[in-house]
């Protein structure tokens, strides 16, 4: 992550931190008073004020990729190794600067259609762009599909980002700071092989963990209170992929920051890995049944698991699930055009979803579109 700091406070940071925390000046002498005689070693000059002297030094986050500071760095009273500063800038970056804005429309089928929002563009720009290009609009009319239900998805992930930053910007100060096992060159790390090995291992020591805490998430004791909220998309659209309590969605992001603390990662495959797991999420979410895989826990399994509920808690495998025995195939229909969103198997789902939300969760409390389209008709 201090990389990605080092980046952001030379081209804004250090600016506004120095201009909202300028650094203070060190005393300078005053006018001379009239009976003083100016001479070779006293001006009746005003002197220069000097500036604040600051300790900061500059060390670059990487070897492959540094930007020398300018002259910003130096004059804030918070200099860049300020413990408050950067905890500050972490949570700043983790909530609301991962990137620059942009702006996007709504989707149609908001009700107000020249809405424009402006978000994280990990979040945004990958969900559009998933809504745009990859996901099913025919899952618009799917018996399950709620009211407004991308707004509120939207307006969910906006409610639990700022607070699951809260959590998350301490994991990331340590690693600013010093305290974790990543690394940048190769001669800093075990070798060449572990290059390449992290990234699997960094897979396989995650998926385990998010397994059991999801899993955990399920527990009757536990669901209403936390997971239910993400549970809410029977049918998700790509923007349900953060829509979360914020605890949950912190929980379950505790392997990911977790794992630097326990093995050796480079820096670059961190921050490589950190953009797909965002990437991961969207896709899982976005209807598009392309990974008929027993290995792959894809779309088609985590779309069993917001109409099921209670299988597939895997994150990117189904290995932990077979080994749980919550594994559940997803339906052969999903994988063929002609019968994927065919009325038969809506039907089929929307009975058999009706029959376990009534064991998991008691009443259901949702408002479908196709309902509120049945009564309006009467």
């Amino acid at each position: 992550m201090d990389v990605v700091v080092e980046v952001f406070d030379t081209f804004f940071f250090d600016r506004l931190y120095a201009t909202l925390l300028p650094a203070p000046y060190a005393q300078y002498a005053q006018y001379a008073t009239p009976k003083t005689t100016p001479n070779g070693t006293y001006s009746s000059m005003r002197e220069v004020p000097t500036p604040y002297a600051s300790t900061y030094q500059y060390r670059p986050a990487s070897e492959y990729l540094s930007f020398q500071p300018g002259e910003y760095a130096y004059i804030s009273r918070w200099p860049r190794d300020s413990v408050f500063r950067q905890a500050v800038t972490l949570y700043l970056i983790t909530w609301y600067a991962l990137s620059l804005y942009t702006h996007l429309t709504i989707p149609r089928t908001s009700t107000n259609p020249r809405s424009r929002i402006f978000g994280l563009v990990i979040y945004f720009f990958c969900a559009t762009f998933s809504y745009l290009f990859i996901f099913d609009k025919a899952t618009f009319n799917h018996p399950k599909y709620l009211k407004n239900q991308m707004r509120m998805e939207i307006a969910q992930s906006m409610h639990s980002m700022p607070i699951m930053a809260i959590f998350t910007v301490p994991f990331f100060l340590l690693e600013v700071r010093g305290y974790s096992r990543m690394y940048d060159s190769t001669a800093e790390g075990p070798g060449m092989w572990y290059n390449i090995l992290q990234f699997p291992l960094f897979i396989t020591f995650t998926d385990f963990f998010i397994y059991w805490i999801h899993r955990a998430l399920h527990h009757p004791l536990i669901y209403k209170r936390l997971h239910k909220p993400h549970h809410k998309w029977i049918m998700p659209t790509p923007y349900a992929s953060h829509a979360f309590h914020p605890l949950d969605g912190y929980a379950q992001s505790v392997p990911y920051h977790v794992f630097p603390f326990i093995f050796p990662l480079q820096k670059f495959a961190y921050i490589a890995l950190f953009t797909f797991i965002n990437v991961w999420t969207v896709m899982i979410h976005d209807g598009e049944y392309v990974a008929d895989s027993p290995i792959i826990n894809g779309a088609a399994c985590h779309t069993m698991h917001h109409l099921y509920f209670n299988y597939n808690y895997g994150q990117f495998t189904t290995l932990w699930d077979r080994l749980g025995g919550s594994y559940r195939k997803p339906n052969e229909e999903l994988f063929r055009r002609e019968t994927k969103m065919g009325k038969e198997e809506w039907g089929k789902q929307a009975r058999e979803m009706e029959r376990i939300a009534k064991e998991v969760e008691g009443e259901d409390d949702r408002v479908y579109v196709k309902e509120v389209e049945s009564k309006k008709a009467r």
